[in-house]
């Protein structure tokens, strides 16, 4: 249904003027940005949160089993079971990423690596990027590196299970349900297995 300030080729694409810092924090920065609509020729500032890229990553044993992390969230005062995951240095290529978060936070690592795909985390108000990517044959072979304030249970289970926990509310974290969702449409594939 039309609004009266479409296009009939769609919404138009605000012309961006300008941005000021507004909040400079250890894990993100906070961009009031100005734009002006090309058709009514309003302006207005819209807040835009410039963080890092993060990486996801879903290792599977040979054994056919998920490597999941359970934390404490402080965003959700709260427990979280999740793949393992994190930021991703600047100029980081995803998969040299994932595969270092993967050790660092649970000491498993892998035979094989690809990328499952790229998502925005929320581009109404964000402008990073969360990469998904498959890490296959994970045993753990390594020590953990944990950062100062992370305290991680790691655990593994079946693939199955873990889906079915993204099915029905056991695992709640966005990121890491897109990340499942790729995961079960890889598995589906014939070349996959």
């Amino acid at each position: 249904m039309k609004t009266g300030t479409e296009s009939v080729h769609g919404p138009a694409r605000w012309e961006k003027l300008g941005h000021e810092v507004r909040l400079r924090t250890r894990v993100f920065d906070v961009h009031g940005v100005r734009y002006r609509h090309p058709g009514r020729g309003t302006e207005r500032e819209f807040i835009v949160v410039r963080a890092p890229d993060w990486v996801n990553v879903v290792a599977v044993t040979p054994e056919q089993q998920v490597v999941l992390v359970r934390q404490f969230r402080f965003g959700l005062d709260g427990f979280s079971l999740e793949i393992p995951g994190g930021v991703m240095e600047a100029g980081e290529d995803p998969v040299v990423a994932a595969q270092r978060e993967l050790r660092e936070e649970t000491g498993f690592a892998g035979t094989g690596a690809h990328l499952l795909g790229t998502v925005h985390p929320n581009p109404a108000i964000q402008s990073n990027r969360c990469h998904l990517v498959l890490v296959t044959g994970a045993t753990r072979s390594h020590a953990l590196e944990w950062d100062a304030d992370e305290e991680i249970h790691i655990e593994t289970r079946p693939a199955e299970e873990v889906l079915e926990l993204a099915r029905t509310g056991g695992i709640t974290h966005g990121l890491v349900l897109n990340a499942l969702m790729l995961f079960e449409a890889w598995r589906r594939k014939p070349s996959s297995g």
